[in-house]
């Protein structure tokens, strides 16, 4: 009872004893204070004006933003009591509510980093994409495990032996993730996706013998819609495990052209090829030439190759210029008396006399 009586006592002879050193503490407090809260406003205005965190700067204020009213009055606090020399009934829970608040403030503002981080990998994406179906998840395994690491920091902190805690929960991960490290990797992957943007929703991509229009990346598959109108379902990580080609990079798109000349053509003809395929291509506005060679001396044919590039990536306009190219091509090799060829067979016959009859007229003697 008597310590009980004496206990008010002794707080108030500190109070009096160390009235300078609170006073300046409670400033540099107060000062502390205010700027954590300054920043904090200025953290939510960042945010609110970038809410996708398209800069680092938006990354930043995500981080400031949640800083904690009740980090703030105990780390003042703390600042207050390391001015002077409290009594150990104040400092001891004071060193433990400091050391609980800020492993917490912590792992939030570790937690609000990466999630800024990857919102802002995944740009200007938006509608159904693979942050928004698993942007809970991620937040989810991220936030368990910065607190677990917290709840270890402030276990240690108080004299905890956390060994055998440590040693518990690195097993029960390592269980965890061989059990879903199929989940896991697709998860993964669609980060991946995301971050590295080998193909955004929308564009056109090809894979293995598969061509298809991505209208979802998700959580663990990615849906595609192919040229024929069916739906693609790809697994995120054996979609990135392959040779993706994706129609909607580049300004341009070449296209490939084989035809076939019959043998029967003037070496004069044969050389004037090139330059006629040349002139129909460039008077096709947006497509440019880039050659016209012979490839083969095939059984029935002389097999020609030209190569132009449309200057847009929307498939139906490099379709038409094909189309518009190719009969412009048949239109000026009717009139230059070029013929295409197709499969034929010739067959020699000889007359009584063992002479040969050719099939079709000498152009040495028709001249």
């Amino acid at each position: 009872m008597n310590e009980r009586i004496q206990w008010p006592a002794r707080i108030a002879a500190w109070f009096s004893q160390n009235a300078d050193k609170l006073a300046i503490g409670a400033i540099v407090a107060a000062v502390a204070v205010l700027v954590m809260l300054g920043l904090r406003m200025l953290g939510k205005r960042i945010v609110a004006s970038d809410p996708h965190c398209r800069t680092w700067r938006s990354v930043i204020g995500r981080v400031l933003a949640k800083t904690s009213i009740v980090f703030m009055v105990v780390l003042a606090l703390d600042v207050v009591a390391n001015y002077t020399v409290p009594p150990p009934k104040i400092a001891h829970p004071l060193d433990i509510a400091f050391t609980i608040v800020a492993a917490i403030q912590a792992a939030i503002w570790a937690r609000e980093l990466i999630m800024g981080i990857v919102t802002r990998g995944a740009g200007d994406e938006v509608g159904e994409t693979a942050l928004d179906n698993a942007r809970s998840v991620i937040r989810v395994l991220v936030s368990v495990a910065l607190f677990a690491i917290a709840v270890i920091v402030i276990l240690d902190n108080l004299g905890v032996n956390v060994t055998a805690l440590v040693a518990g929960l690195g097993i029960g991960g390592i269980a965890i993730g061989l059990a879903a490290q199929g989940i896991f990797s697709d998860l993964f992957a669609a980060l991946a996706i995301l971050l590295d943007k080998p193909f955004r929703r929308g564009d056109t991509i090809r894979y293995d013998d598969s061509t298809g229009t991505v209208e979802k990346i998700g959580m663990k598959t990615t849906r595609l819609r192919s040229l024929n109108g069916e739906g693609l379902v790809m697994s995120n990580k054996n979609l990135l495990d392959k040779e993706i080609h994706n129609f909607a990079e580049g300004l341009s798109r070449r296209t490939t052209f084989v035809f076939n000349i019959i043998y029967q053509t003037t070496p004069e003809l044969l050389e004037q090829i090139p330059e006629i395929v040349a002139g129909v291509v460039k008077s096709r506005s947006g497509c440019h030439f880039v050659r016209c060679d012979i490839v083969n001396l095939a059984a029935s044919s002389i097999d020609y190759e030209m190569i132009f590039e449309s200057a847009t990536v929307d498939a139906d306009m490099v379709g038409a210029d094909r189309t518009k190219i190719v009969i412009e091509l048949v239109r000026a090799f009717a009139l230059h008396g070029i013929e295409f060829a197709y499969p034929t067979q010739t067959t020699f016959t000889a007359a009584p006399d063992g002479k040969m009859i050719m099939p079709y007229a000498d152009p040495a003697k028709a001249r």
